[in-house]
């Protein structure tokens, strides 16, 4: 819109121009000629008057003639207004477009501006969240690395400390200590056992005998065993009535599951 309110500015005043141009090249209009009154005298009229020499008319100066181009008519004069009138509002409509053009690029500038902060102002929160997230990360990581030592640790421990316990149980058990012990059991077992009739001599059987710390039985079954189902009964009935079993001599030789040879007398 910009251009074309240019383009009809500039044949304006070019139109200007060329009517200027052709008013001044006009040709002059003829000067008015100079009217000259005079009045007829008779002679005798002036007879005897005297006579004296005529005297010269003194010379009539010839009026000026105009300098440069014509004054113009009253329709030209209107025309011309006319003229600025339409230049004037031409140039008014250009200026107008002008300034609306210069407020809808300033506005638009300035929305870029707006949406370039924004698009900052986002970005670094991204960054921001990004570098939080990847710092959580690695704490998160660092504690469970921690945590993983830690329980590596433990178990190192512990294992430590299983061994040892076992080399301890082990050198219990290869001494009388266990014997000791187990015989200890048996003859609990033997003194809260019921004969049952059907009970022969040399009874031999092997007890699974599972206990808690303290003792307590908490399982009993019967393994090999040349009695009848009688005996058993009475037998597992028996290592119930025994319980809780005797403590070992020596803590490192508990065992949960044990395993015990009854040969009742």
């Amino acid at each position: 819109m910009s251009i074309s309110l240019s383009v009809l500015l500039h044949a304006a005043l070019l139109g200007a121009l060329v009517y200027g141009w052709m008013l001044f090249r006009r040709p002059p209009r003829p000067a008015p000629t100079l009217a000259i009154e005079a009045r007829v005298v008779d002679a005798r009229s002036v007879r005897g008057t005297q006579q004296t020499a005529p005297q010269p008319a003194p010379p009539v100066e010839a009026p000026a003639e105009p300098v440069g181009p014509p004054q113009p008519t009253a329709e030209e004069l209107a025309q011309r207004e006319q003229q600025r009138a339409q230049q004037q509002a031409v140039a008014e409509e250009q200026r107008r477009a002008e300034q609306a053009a210069a407020e809808q690029a300033a506005a638009e500038q300035a929305a870029a501006e707006a949406a370039a902060a924004e698009a900052a102002r986002r970005a670094a929160a991204e960054r921001k969240a990004r570098e939080e997230a990847e710092a959580q990360k690695r704490a998160a990581e660092e504690q469970q690395r921690q945590m993983e030592a830690k329980e590596q640790a433990q178990r190192e421990q512990d294992l430590k400390r299983s061994l040892a316990a076992e080399e301890q149980a082990s050198k219990a058990r290869a001494g009388p200590a266990l014997a000791s012990w187990q015989s200890q059991i048996a003859a609990r077992i033997n003194r809260a056992w019921l004969r049952p009739p059907t009970a022969r001599p040399g009874i031999e059987c092997m007890l699974n005998v599972t206990q808690v710390p303290g003792g307590e039985v908490t399982e009993v079954s019967i393994g090999e065993c040349n009695g009848d189902q009688a005996v058993r009964e009475s037998i597992e009935a028996a290592v119930y009535r025994a319980s809780p079993l005797p403590p070992p001599p020596d803590p490192a030789l508990f065992d949960r599951h044990l395993r015990i040879d009854f040969k009742p007398d």
